[in-house]
């Protein structure tokens, strides 16, 4: 698999998608083209880093470094990668509001999610890189970090005005949670990357459709007004009735 063909169509629909929120006034408000630089960035450095020489020799010393220390697995992956996106819930049960009700920010979180497996699941399949340990060939990118940077970034949404530590703290967990995808020998370190940048990525991506989707799955409500008054013309009595919609 030549990894230019897939840098340039990551390139192209980032480019397209950029100048989609250039040109709509609504998702405007929601992400900003330099918002796009990091995730981008490290979604790059993933792909180049299929065929690379240099940068799969320093996946390997980083491996072999990471692997001297390691006693036993530990697992808390398979839990940190959901919880900055828990924190969010919590948070609102203690009285604190974020940005989003429930029911929004719950759409948006399901959005997310929903893109990060239509493509971490695909490159998978279509990369075939080598796991550290040896299992299998489905290593990039990382889907545990992508889950994680997307929950990181749904928690920075929501509570970035209400203090930018929330934020930083779901970054931290997820940060965490890449580290010990290597740690566990399940990654490379062009994996959790390019997970990190497509978490990323996906949150920015579903809070940036929202609106549109809220058109197309939710309809306006109208509000319809009622008007009664009694009426006398001098000759007759009786009741009016106005109904606006």
């Amino acid at each position: 698999m030549n990894y230019k063909f897939l840098l340039s169509t990551f390139l192209i629909c980032q480019s397209i998608f950029a100048q989609e929120v250039k040109n709509d006034s609504i998702s405007t408000k929601k992400i900003s083209y330099k918002e796009l630089i990091i995730p981008s960035v490290l979604i790059g450095y993933g792909i180049i880093g299929i065929e690379s020489e240099a940068i799969k020799n320093l996946n390997t010393e980083i491996k072999e470094e990471v692997n001297e220390n390691i006693d036993h697995k530990i697992t808390i992956d398979d839990f940190t990668q959901y919880l900055p996106a828990v924190s969010v819930y919590g948070l609102n049960a203690m009285g604190l509001k974020g940005k989003s009700n429930f029911k929004d920010r719950s759409i948006i979180l399901a959005a997310s999610y929903l893109l990060v497996a239509a493509t971490t699941l695909p490159l998978k399949n279509i990369t075939h890189v080598q796991r550290p340990d040896g299992s299998s060939f489905n290593s990039f990118p990382s889907g545990h970090t992508a889950t994680a940077f997307a929950s990181a970034e749904f928690l920075w949404q929501e509570y970035k005005d209400v203090s930018v530590w929330y934020g930083i703290s779901g970054y931290i967990i997820a940060t965490g949670t890449g580290f010990f995808r290597m740690y566990n020998d399940r990654h490379w370190l062009t994996d959790v990357a390019a997970g990190a940048g497509i978490g990323v990525l996906c949150t920015k991506t579903a809070y940036w459709l929202y609106p549109k989707m809220q058109k197309l799955l939710f309809k306006k409500e109208t509000k319809a007004t009622v008007i009664i008054t009694p009426f006398y013309n001098g000759r007759q009595t009786g009741i009016g009735l106005l109904r606006k919609f």
